[in-house]
């Protein structure tokens, strides 16, 4: 075994993980304070045996990240894998879309390197911050060799969580982040790694295309008593997809469908995802999709399902059964 350290990219985004000004104990703090080449010193002196080299993208929360910010994310992603001198890849995310961000990585990006996004539920400067705990953490999964393969990852609460799988489910706890369908891919400590089972996407190539842009796709909440109004609305300011985010399995009233099944209808790709913090919306349940022209998001969320679709229309995928393609796959 070769003794010399993994040299690993990392790439800043801002986030509460790079926060500051709390005071400690206060709640208010400003995400992306403190700049990437700050946090990596930081590590630094906890003494880790891997090479960092630090490369800001951007300070903000990650409540305003966007396709510029993606677009260079995984532009030096890209370089990182073709730099045979880079062994693997980690990005500072703020945690409120970091499974956004996640999965269009996890879409875009061949599985030949460890990929793997980091954040923290508490700023730099506050007691009990958890920023550099699972920084270390990322820097413990991006140095084994073993955690290439499995797609893009995201490192919290001393767990690995698949990209596609993650999503953040509490506000404010430390443990935040929950994985469906698949339970954890590992834990992990400052002080080991304990992967559950192989690699699973060995050598893949990217999924899809990195897009030149993202079009407009909106998400569309199921209330009881609602009419079919709000649909017409998201066609009306150029909607190019359309997620529902239904009740139980991606249900909404009668009108709402309809109205979807229109815009269907007239070429606009629609996805029945739900509100529902957990779950599978299957096809054909309670809507008959192949009648109506409607997609079932399957296990992703509202969020996620909007990202896929984005990438899917980006790439020239519109027709309902290839859009459900991506989605069952």
């Amino acid at each position: 075994m070769s003794n010399i350290p993994p040299r690993i990219l990392v790439l800043g985004t801002g986030g509460t993980i790079a926060g500051a000004g709390s005071g400690g104990t206060g709640a208010g703090y400003r995400p992306g304070g403190l700049s990437i080449e700050v946090l990596v010193g930081h590590l630094a002196a906890l003494g880790l045996s891997a090479e960092l080299l630090p490369q800001e993208i951007a300070r903000i929360g990650s409540q305003d990240i966007g396709f510029a910010e993606w677009q260079a994310l995984h532009a030096a992603c890209m370089g990182a894998l073709a730099d045979p001198s880079v062994d693997a890849v980690i990005a500072t995310h703020g945690t409120d879309t970091a499974e956004e961000t996640g999965l269009l990585l996890d879409l875009t990006l061949p599985t030949t390197k460890p990929i793997v996004l980091v954040g923290a539920m508490r700023p730099a400067d506050a007691v009990g911050a958890d920023g550099m705990r699972n920084f270390a953490n990322a820097v413990k999964v991006a140095s084994d060799p073993a955690a290439a393969g499995r797609g893009v990852m995201l490192v919290m609460g001393d767990a690995v969580l698949a990209a596609r799988d993650a999503r953040k489910a509490a506000t404010s706890s430390i443990d935040a982040f929950k994985s469906f369908p698949r339970g954890s891919l590992a834990r992990v400590t400052p002080s080991g790694l304990d992967w559950f089972g192989p690699p699973h996407r060995v050598g893949e190539a990217a999924r899809y295309a990195f897009p030149t842009g993202l079009p407009r796709v909106a998400i569309l909440t199921a209330g009881a008593g609602m009419d079919e109004q709000p649909v017409k609305a998201l066609l009306g300011i150029g909607c190019k997809g359309v997620v529902l985010a239904g009740m139980g399995q991606g249900n909404a009233p009668a009108s709402v469908i309809t109205a979807l099944a229109e815009a269907a209808a007239a070429g606009v790709p629609v996805v029945r995802s739900t509100r529902v913090d957990e779950g599978i919306v299957d096809r054909n349940v309670e809507e008959d999709d192949d009648a109506i022209g409607l997609v079932a998001a399957r296990a992703l969320g509202p969020a996620k399902a909007r990202m896929l679709l984005m990438v899917l229309i980006a790439n020239g995928v519109t027709d309902a059964a290839r859009v459900q393609a991506g989605f069952d796959g």
